[in-house]
This record gives C-alpha cells, sequence and structure tokens, in this order.
C-alpha cells in the first residue's frame, strides 16, 4: 500500500527540487531522514518536512483505520516535483526598456511503500530495472539490414571504386 503526501506552490524551481528528491529515491525512511539533514541545500528542509508528513500518513491509517503497516519497512517508492504556475516579473533595462524573466514553483509530492519481510519491495522503484526481467538481445534484426543494404547497393557502381 502507498502513503503519500504533497506540498503545492514551493517556491523553488523543479530542477533544484529534483536534485534533492533524487538522493531519497528508494531509500528507507530513516536513511532519507538522515540525508536530507544534512543536505545544504534550502529545499531539504521543505521535503524532510513533507516525508515526516507521509511518515504520519501511514501511522495514521495502521492505527486508525486498523492497515498493517510496519513503519521501520517503509521506503521512498516514488518522489517528484513537478511544475507549477510560473510567475512573470519584469527587471528594469537599459534605455528605458525591461527585461522579462520567470519565477518558477514547483508541487512536490513523495509515496511511501513497505518492503517484503525477506527486503525485497513490495512494489518496484521507479527506473529501478530487474536483473531477471531482462530480455535476451537479439542480433537476428542487425543481421538482416546490412543485408538489405548489400543487396540495395550490389548492383550500382560507386565512384570510389575505378
Amino acid at each position: 500500500m502507498e502513503f503519500r503526501a504533497q506540498t503545492r506552490f514551493v517556491r523553488v524551481s523543479p530542477q533544484k527540487a529534483r536534485l534533492v528528491l533524487d538522493l531519497i529515491k528508494g531509500r528507507r525512511v530513516e536513511d532519507a531522514l538522515n540525508t536530507l539533514t544534512f543536505t545544504k541545500k534550502r529545499v531539504a528542509a521543505k521535503v524532510e518536512k513533507l516525508l515526516r508528513s507521509a511518515v504520519e500518513n501511514a501511522n495514521y491509517l495502521s492505527t486508525e483505520k486498523n492497515v498493517d503497516v510496519d513503519l521501520d519497512n517503509l521506503y521512498v517508492k516514488h518522489a517528484v516535483a513537478n511544475d507549477g504556475p510560473r510567475m512573470k516579473r519584469i527587471r528594469p533595462a537599459p534605455m528605458g526598456r525591461a527585461y522579462r524573466y520567470v519565477r518558477r514553483i514547483a508541487h512536490i509530492e513523495i509515496a511511501l511503500a513497505e518492503r517484503g519481510k525477506n527486503g525485497a519491495d513490495l512494489a518496484t522503484v521507479v527506473g529501478e530495472e530487474r536483473s531477471q526481467a531482462k530480455a535476451p538481445v537479439r542480433k537476428t534484426a542487425a543481421r538482416t539490414k546490412k543485408k538489405a543494404v548489400t543487396k540495395k547497393f550490389a548492383g550500382k557502381k560507386t565512384a570510389g571504386k575505378r
């Protein structure tokens, strides 16, 4: 089961927020909180508050709604920073002109999930590949393409060969 928390209209660019979110994706909650505590980015404090909110959401569901959740096995399954509305601003420029610039806003959301008892994920982490699920690489497509190219130019004379 997923436990989510989101914050909207954070005054930071989504690109800067993604730098911090990439540090905690796939980590256990304790490790993620420790990482955020010692990260020197300004948005890390807001992400830490959001992560604590997601843990409290899981705690609430486990106590009040009788959902079986082990808070020690939670990990960050999903963490994204999406674009919010942009604020257009104007800066004075030389000779009476004006330069426009944009202040970006982010919507940040975090989803937590519970790991299995043997350490395996109950849900897969975004961007993580499983070694068992890899399909065998086919080389026949490359060979047939090469044959088709050689057949195409087989009867034609080229300028280089005289």
